[in-house]
């Protein structure tokens, strides 16, 4: 008889246990997770202040952030129920203005799933990246002295049959000095214009006469020119979504907006200032 109490208790023990998980995974948004002087709090309201949550919160375990959340959703209903929590004017306009944002939110979510596919990606990027104009990169090194006569100098001694690495080791101003005087490659907009426009001038090998800029007088060589290669599809594939993303919206906005029938009171017609008066919302 003892053993069978004992079977039957661990039985018991064990059924007990399965319970928390059999009916954690039966859980709907309706669920009921708590009641406040019998008002329901379901796991949807716990989901949609979850999904609200600035994202520092958001990365907290789901043990904290349900304990907190249910904090709060229950002082919060505590509260509401108090005497003097009727539905102001204020609250009333406020529930109005962020359903008709909800709402807004929920079509614009759609326009860009339809808008953003991996086809729409995919042609945008061929036709802008892949196809479109190439943008023309420049790599040259330069030799930076304070004056116009130091830079003739240097030009003379440079066409001369002088390494040009080697003058700019010895003699040049700016950071890249030790470097041979190298920049590296750039594109357009990447240089002061006085600079970029001596560059753009220049054939590969040939070297600049004086250049004048706001850091002092530059001497410059073009080592190579080239066009831009296309960037890998990963590397602006969210950019090119927002883009996809701007558009669709815009044009689907000016489209609903201007088949609608809208009245607007003309600014010219009325005291903007009234835009000041929150007093308004008491009446």
């Amino acid at each position: 008889m003892t053993n069978l109490i004992t079977k039957l208790s661990a039985s018991a023990l064990a059924l007990m246990l399965a319970m928390p998980v059999q009916a954690q995974d039966t859980l709907t948004a309706d669920s009921v997770v708590a009641t406040v002087n019998g008002t329901e709090i379901t796991l949807g309201h716990m989901l949609m202040i979850r999904a609200s949550l600035p994202e520092q919160y958001q990365q907290l375990p789901s043990d904290v952030l349900w304990d907190g959340i249910m904090d709060q959703i229950v002082q919060q209903t505590v509260l509401s129920q108090q005497e003097g929590s009727e539905e102001t004017r204020r609250i009333q306009l406020a529930l109005e203005n962020e359903r008709r944002a909800l709402l807004a939110a929920q079509v614009i979510e759609g326009i860009v799933d339809d808008a953003v596919t991996d086809e729409a990606v995919q042609a945008f990027y061929e036709e802008t990246y892949v196809n479109g104009d190439k943008t023309e990169e420049f790599n040259a090194s330069h030799i930076l002295v304070e004056t116009e006569e130091e830079a003739a100098a240097i030009v003379e001694e440079l066409n001369g049959g002088a390494d040009f690495a080697t003058v700019a080791r010895e003699k040049s101003t700016g950071p890249s000095g030790p470097n041979g005087g190298q920049l590296g490659w750039f594109g357009p907009g990447m240089m002061v214009p006085e600079f970029q426009s001596a560059v753009e001038t220049l054939e590969v090998g040939a070297i600049s006469g004086p250049v004048q800029t706001q850091f002092g007088w530059h001497v410059i060589t073009l080592n190579e020119k080239r066009l831009q290669e296309a960037p890998a599809l990963d590397s602006v594939r969210a950019e090119i979504e927002n883009q996809l993303s701007q558009q669709a919206v815009s044009q689907k906005i000016d489209e609903l907006t201007n088949a609608a029938d809208v009245t607007r009171t003309a600014k010219e017609d009325v005291d903007t200032s009234v835009l000041g008066n929150l007093g308004l919302l008491e009446d």
